[in-house]
Order: C-alpha cells, then sequence, then structure tokens
C-alpha cells in the first residue's frame, strides 16, 4: 500500500507543477498552433478537468485502499489521453514533439496498474470480505 500511496501521490504533485502554470503560459500554445484565445473553453476547459484529476491523485494517494475503485478512472484518464495521442500520431495530425505527453502519462497509467493490483489484498481486508 506504501507503494500505491507514493505512486498516486507523486502523480498528483507532478501534475499539478506541470499543469498549474500553463493557466498563465496560455501564448507558448498558441505559438505553434492558433492561439488557445479561439477556442477559450476548450483550452481552460482540459486545464480545469485536468487539474481535477491531478486532485483526485492526490486524494487516491491519501488512502489507496478506501479509493481504490478511483484507480479505474485514473487509468482510463492516463491511457485515454495517450491512446489518443498514438491516434492522432499515426494519422498525421501532430508531430512526434506532439507525442511526447505520452511518455510520463504512459508511465504513470502503468504504475496505476500496478498500484491497483498492489493493493488488491488490502481493500478485502479493509472491507471485511476475507
Amino acid at each position: 500500500m506504501k507503494l500505491a500511496r507514493i505512486i498516486f501521490t507523486g502523480a498528483g504533485i507532478w501534475g499539478v507543477t506541470v499543469l498549474t502554470p500553463l493557466f498563465w503560459l496560455v501564448d507558448i500554445t498558441g505559438r505553434r498552433y492558433p492561439p488557445p484565445v479561439d477556442y477559450p473553453q476548450f483550452f481552460y476547459g482540459f486545464m480545469a478537468v485536468a487539474l481535477a484529476w491531478q486532485i483526485a491523485f492526490l486524494l487516491i494517494g491519501s488512502n489507496p485502499a478506501r479509493f481504490r475503485s478511483l484507480m479505474i478512472p485514473a487509468m482510463i484518464e492516463k491511457f485515454g489521453y495517450v491512446s489518443t495521442l498514438f491516434v492522432l500520431y499515426a494519422k498525421s495530425l501532430i508531430t512526434s514533439i506532439d507525442l511526447q505527453p505520452a511518455i510520463p502519462d504512459g508511465i504513470l497509467g502503468m504504475l496505476f496498474v500496478v498500484a491497483f493490483v498492489k493493493t488488491r489484498g488490502v481493500e478485502r481486508t479493509r472491507n471485511g470480505r476475507e
């Protein structure tokens, strides 16, 4: 359970650290693509949802046994984003540079699977099933 705590707490801290500055660095995104001010609802909406997930990761990390069921949508969040990037790249809709965020998110997704597997017995014991 300690491993799951480290994985999810680390993922949450990493995500908050990486995502939060983007709220104030909108112009960086607009250098290669149409500026996000052309579609602020998508840019800021994505940022808000992504930041909410970082809070969920911190919550899971606070008590992995209790919040084990939230690990499933957490994995879907990571693998959904990674698979989306790979599909877009395969269709030549994004460049290899734009594919790079798939690396840390893919690694975190795999670590989420490890945490889910490692906390299996802990959840049963805490729920009184064993």
